[in-house]
């Protein structure tokens, strides 16, 4: 028979002042296998941890019921203090009598004493049927690989690399860079963005322990968390940048120009290009799509001229296998086509009707206009300038429901560059509220207003062209008046969304994605740069929008639970998974596909019956690596063959009894 010890915590008032503590200590004390019941305000902290181990020792307790706050917030420090008890740390089970019953019922205290007790007592009925679990442990390959090239990638390879151990990064664009590079300044000090980001490009490119792969593509990821095998495939250049020196000679002779995916498609570039001057790596690639060689079968004429003879024609896709312990995805952000959905702007049938990062490239030095703000219908500088926040977050008809963070700074940004580049201009905003939530950046938002910006509170009905202008109608909400604008630029602040292919990386990496297409982090405060996918980090705006210093002080986040992991020669496994009767299973195998971590899989075994030859059949079996015990498969088990260790069916129905008390 166990001895259960059963410690009912206060947590101040958010418990103890809603429902009775010592009473629920007091009731517990006859529950089956109780030998001690007590309550305490604070069990979590140091003086409770050594009230549980000096309880444990005394009553000699082999079962330790804890009823408190929710698990995922206090579990392991429980299961410590049985461990320094000489327990086994996982012979303890927690009553969540905090969010499931105080904070939800905290209007209804007679039922909430009523609940409470049936938690505890669940918890009694599991914990009585609990037996000892051990953790096995696996090695770990030091080397770590990251999805994504953007600043938050690049950071995370710094930070990871200058720890000492080898990183491989993988960025599906010629360059790495992602979106940071493309701006011109960033808020609130209007420092050029160039001259942050490039010199990390350059020293990721210079780094002996970073491995860099561009126009490539993650295919495949096995293994578990210590031990994964990853297949990229690097698309093919059509240049050998073994042999290329950079020398520019083959896309300044080329003939073809096509709209530049770098300048927003404001700009040209040739169809063999870098995407800008400060590129890395900096050697050209070749656009099969749009190269006259490739679509007529003519020209070669950046092979005549390449004095390195780089030009490679028949240069095929290339996939390389690497073996990492750790994976980061940093597949950071994009603005969403917007001509699709808000026709009333007139984006996409308007170019006098432009997103803030093709203004962006309007405003920059290196873009099309050599920094000048100019329409891109004629070529003038406009003389007012209207900018429309909110185009798309925030607004559940469109399906994005959430603030897209970055766009309140950038537009009072636009805004002060128009003053600045254009003297005499007219600025407008048109907002639904200015969100300024970062150091310096009410001041910023401040400075913008002082310096003449307009900002007209209420929503743009509609954006329609008069002759050359155009007309922006909306309505002043604070004035309680329609609003008519004529302007000669229109600039739309667009939402941030999950960049292109997130949904198929979130599955080759076995990560999940909330609504809106962002990667779901393990806890949004506690652990927001890990996933429930061992092993698997998350760094910068993949999770969720954020500006340049947030990124970069999350992937700095991933890169310390990278080196932390990879320092390790041997890594504990949870024992808290599942396992296979191999006796009751039937092979159907429903188990593998449900698995969201695939984490089963088929194994042969060999079964010996009495007064039978020896026979091999096909059973399930769990791959303890990548294993999360969230119990898919015992679900779908219909010979019950599959039980997750700690919520073995037994213990689960012990405590359904309990509750139906």
């Amino acid at each position: 028979m166990p001895r259960t010890g059963v410690f009912v915590c206060w947590c101040g008032s958010n418990i103890g002042g809603v429902i009775d503590c010592p009473g629920i200590a007091a009731q517990a004390a006859g529950f089956p296998a109780v030998v001690h019941s007590v309550d305490y305000k604070y069990l979590c902290s140091e003086p409770g941890q050594n009230m549980i181990i000096q309880a444990v020792r005394e009553h000699r307790l082999d079962r330790v019921v804890v009823a408190s706050c929710s698990p995922r917030l206090h579990e392991e420090t429980f299961r410590k203090v049985l461990a320094r008890a000489g327990l086994n740390p996982y012979l303890v089970e927690m009553a969540n009598i905090r969010e499931h019953c105080t904070w939800v019922h905290g209007a209804e205290k007679e039922q909430a004493q009523a609940k409470a007790l049936a938690l505890v007592r669940r918890a009694v009925a599991k914990a009585n049927r609990l037996e000892p679990l051990f953790e096995s442990t696996i090695p770990v390959t030091k080397r770590c690989l990251i999805v994504g090239g953007g600043i938050a990638g690049i950071q995370t390879a710094l930070d990871v690399a200058d720890a000492g151990h080898e990183v491989v990064l993988v960025e599906r664009e010629p360059t790495i860079g992602g979106n940071m590079v493309k701006l011109d300044k960033t808020f609130p000090t209007l420092d050029c963005s160039a001259c942050i980001s490039t010199p990390k490009m350059a020293a990721v490119a210079a780094h002996p322990d970073i491995r860099l792969y561009t126009c490539a593509e993650i295919e495949k990821v096995t293994g578990y968390i210590g031990n994964f095998e990853v297949t990229i495939r690097r698309k093919a250049r059509y240049v050998d940048h073994e042999k290329c020196t950079g020398c520019g000679t083959c896309w300044e002779k080329c003939p073809m120009q096509v709209p530049s995916e770098f300048n927003a498609g404001l700009g040209q570039r040739k169809a063999i290009y870098i995407p800008f001057p400060q590129a890395v790596p900096n050697k050209p690639v070749i656009d099969r799509e749009h190269c006259r060689y490739f679509t007529t079968g003519k020209c070669q004429v950046c092979a005549k001229l390449c004095p390195a003879g780089a030009v490679d024609y028949e240069q095929e896709d290339e996939v390389f296998t690497e073996k990492v312990g750790a994976l980061v995805a940093a597949t950071g952000f994009q603005l969403f086509n917007w001509s699709r959905v808000y026709g009333e702007y007139g984006y996409g049938r308007y170019p006098d009707v432009i997103t803030g990062l093709q203004f962006e490239r309007l405003v920059n030095a290196a873009g099309p206009t050599g920094g000048k703000i100019l329409r891109p219908s004629d070529g003038s500088a406009p003389r007012t300038v209207v900018f429309i926040k909110c185009v798309g977050s925030r607004d559940e008809s469109k399906g994005r429901s959430y603030c897209s963070r970055i766009c309140c700074m950038y537009t009072a940004k636009h805004a002060l560059q128009v003053l600045e580049k254009v003297p005499g201009a007219q600025v407008y905003v048109f907002y639904m509220d200015v969100r300024t939530a970062g150091k310096g950046y009410e001041e910023f938002y401040q400075r913008a207003v002082r310096e003449g910006v307009v900002y007209v509170r209420g929503r743009v009905s509609k954006v329609y062209r008069d002759g050359e202008r155009l007309v922006v109608r909306g309505v002043d909400t604070l004035l309680g008046r329609p609003v008519e604008v004529d302007a000669d630029l229109v600039v739309l602040a667009t939402a941030v969304e999950p960049a292109a292919g997130a949904g198929e990386t979130a599955r080759l990496l076995g990560i999940n994605a909330d609504r809106d297409g962002f990667f779901q982090e393990a806890h949004p405060k506690l652990r927001p740069v890990e996933t429930h996918t061992g092993g698997v980090f998350l760094a910068g705006a993949c999770s969720s929008p954020k500006d340049i210093p947030d990124t970069v002080a999350q992937a700095s986040g991933a890169a310390a639970k990278v080196v932390g992991l990879l320092s390790r020669e041997q890594l504990s496994t949870n024992p808290m998974i599942a396992q296979v009767n191999e006796t009751l299973c039937t092979g159907c195998f429903l188990c593998v596909p449900v698995c969201p971590y695939k984490a089963l899989e088929r194994r042969k075994i060999t079964e010996l019956l009495p007064g039978h030859p020896p026979r091999e059949r096909e059973v399930a079996g769990v791959n303890p690596g990548l294993c999360q015990g969230c119990g898919a498969c015992n679900a779908v088990c219909r010979a019950g063959a599959v039980e997750v260790r700690g919520f073995t069916n037994e213990q689960l129905l012990a405590e359904v009894d309990a509750l139906c008390l």
